[in-house]
């Protein structure tokens, strides 16, 4: 078994004037990096993918979708993926750091649109042919421009950029059971929940903690949980966990004691009872499973 690799924008193309954004075919992307993107593997910045040909699996945090001509993927930073597919297979790709959004649009986040709520919300959009030729342009715009030299380029392709999120989020919207409007205090609301959860989630288990770090009350924060995710606090804190304890178990060189530690339950029988609650299945039977 081996740790994750964290993969840095940098890493990627030739073009090291823009360390911030990246744009290829499919194809000729996984061409250069083939071996790098069908382990699984973490990425430092968001990721988003069209494509136009071919066919195969992505697997996403333990959970896969198909891969198939028209399908649209979003990639938060720190999920772990991984994609297998057939040698035909083609479309766009282009990654971007949250500062490159940002800088240019200063009076909204990148998480505003319904994709980036949440790292819980579905992270794949499959449009119908009308909106699919629609896409189709956007991405080939940005690709065109960013293989190109032309006056004000990095600015053209913010443009694009911003055009082809509205587009999408519009489509995302009427596919999927995310509540539409979420208002915009509670996708804040939720974003700083999921940063606190990310950084105390092994010492810090119980709402109230949470809550209490955010200045209101545990009743008030389940009710923004629920109204923007259709979930509790006590979900999202219990899903953090048994996913990192997925990865740990799949690609970490411990034992099952070793990891039930590392995530905070010295008492490994406990961890594994939580385990096969929210899973179904035993830490060794989730293990055996996946290989």
């Amino acid at each position: 078994m081996r740790t994750i690799q964290v993969l840095h924008i940098g890493e990627f193309g030739k073009q090291k004037d823009y360390p911030y954004f990246y744009s290829n075919t499919f194809k000729a992307h996984s061409g250069s990096f083939h071996e790098a993107i069908t382990i699984p593997h973490k990425h430092d910045f968001f990721v988003l993918v069209l494509f136009t040909k071919g066919h195969g699996t992505h697997e996403i945090d333990f959970h896969s979708y198909p891969i198939r001509p028209g399908s649209v993927f979003f990639m938060y930073p720190g999920q772990t993926h991984h994609w297998e597919f057939s040698e035909d297979t083609d479309g766009y790709v282009f990654f971007h750091t949250q500062e490159f959004y940002e800088f240019q649009y200063t009076d909204r986040s990148i998480h505003s649109f319904p994709f980036y709520y949440s790292a819980q919300n579905p992270p794949c959009l499959y449009p119908e042919k009308a909106e699919l030729k629609r896409l189709t342009d956007l991405f080939s715009g940005i690709y065109t421009e960013y293989r190109g030299a032309d006056f004000m380029k990095m600015q053209r392709i913010g443009s694009l950029l911003d055009l082809l999120y509205i587009e999408l989020s519009r489509m995302y919207l009427g596919k999927n059971t995310v509540e539409s409007p979420v208002p915009a205090v509670y996708t804040r609301k939720i974003r700083i929940l999921e940063t606190l959860i990310e950084r105390y989630y092994v010492s810090e288990k119980a709402p109230s903690f949470y809550a209490e770090k955010m200045h209101v009350s545990a009743k008030h924060l389940n009710r923004m949980v629920k109204t923007s995710l259709r979930k509790t606090t006590s979900d999202l804190i219990a899903e953090r966990v048994i996913l990192e304890a997925k990865r740990l178990l799949v690609h970490s060189p411990h034992s099952f004691t070793e990891t039930a530690r590392e995530l905070g339950y010295e008492d490994y029988a406990y961890f594994s009872r939580i385990f096969k609650q929210k899973t179904g299945v035993t830490p060794s039977e989730f293990v055996g499973r996946y290989q």
